[in-house]
């Protein structure tokens, strides 16, 4: 009986190394997009920077950075 596991392993085996690097490749991609490690979200990777972020500031930012959007002339 053929399993999925020794067709893989048959088909792997025929291929030229680079391309069997390809395939490993996908494996591997595979591997990390069905596992269940939870994600880390952007306020827990930059939880150990220097840095002090407040609403205030993003607001200002904002401002400052669309706060004439459409007023100018070209």
């Amino acid at each position: 009986m053929n399993t999925i596991e020794s067709i893989v392993l048959r088909e792997l085996r025929q291929l030229p190394p680079s391309q069997q690097n390809e395939v490993l490749d996908f494996v591997q991609f595979l591997r990390r997009k069905s596992s269940n490690i939870p994600k880390k979200s952007v306020r827990g990777l930059c939880a150990d920077l220097p840095f002090d972020l407040t609403e205030q500031d993003i607001t200002e930012a904002q401002q400052e950075m669309w706060g004439n959007l459409g007023e100018e002339e070209f």
